[in-house]
């Protein structure tokens, strides 16, 4: 996923140098992976769990708490925002929407932001009002943030062949919970081998043909670039 995410920044053509904030930082590993190319960009996360940011502040990282619906930071101070498995978690009914505003707000113009979320696939997941879950259609995505102000640069689908095995782990979710939210349902392993960079090796793949605007039919992952207009509105 990193792979992909590189893929599209580089086509986002960053500054030399600038300011990152990371919403949804977790433990600063995102951040980490950033500045460690670009050493003359000032990152700063933000999150609401105690535990990551607790991490990320000894890994030497600047961070503080606080929601992607309410930002304490001031009005195009940001180069560049990245959110990363966040949206899909804030409240429904237009939770996502108010933290894209927000992210607009605190994005210089002409500015970026990257974005992965989930998306829609097999089986069709309904919003889950009880964990405030929900799944993306990349035209859902791209209305969203069209309604927050932003120019889309490159939104698809990823993750496509590495998703078909999330299909058995779901129906069977499907038959043994009742909420439309189901965590994560398998066990990280080393992908070492052959069979590691294989995985590797499609998933650039994917990226580079997100890149070049594919529309994949199919895939569990969306990621959008977008861009934050000269002309922005306030």
């Amino acid at each position: 996923m990193r792979d992909v995410a590189g893929s599209l920044l580089r086509k986002a053509r960053l500054p030399a140098s600038g300011v990152l904030i990371d919403v949804g930082c977790g433990s600063g590993q995102t951040m980490s992976w950033f500045t460690a190319e670009r050493r003359q960009w000032r990152a700063v996360g933000l999150d609401l769990s105690l535990d990551g940011l607790d991490a990320a502040s000894h890994a030497g990282q600047t961070v503080m708490q606080a929601s992607a619906l309410d930002l304490p930071c001031k009005s195009g101070c940001a180069d560049l925002v990245i959110t990363l498995d966040v949206l899909q978690h804030l409240p429904l009914y237009g939770g996502d929407v108010r933290a894209l505003e927000e992210m607009r707000r605190v994005i210089k113009p002409g500015g970026a932001l990257l974005i992965r979320t989930n998306a829609q696939a097999f089986p069709y997941t309904n919003d889950d009002s009880v964990f405030n879950f929900r799944k993306y259609t990349p035209e859902g995505l791209h209305r969203a943030l069209a309604v927050a102000g932003f120019d889309v640069v490159a939104l698809g689908r990823v993750n496509m062949l590495p998703g078909l095995a999330e299909i058995p782990r779901e129906l069977r979710a499907r038959r043994t919970q009742s909420s439309e939210y189901h965590g994560i349902l398998s066990q990280a392993r080393p992908a070492a081998g052959w069979p590691g960079r294989l995985k590797r090796g499609w998933l650039r793949l994917e990226g580079a043909g997100l890149v070049a605007g594919w529309q994949l039919p199919f895939g569990r992952t969306i990621f959008a670039l977008c861009r934050l207009g000269l002309t922005a509105r306030p």
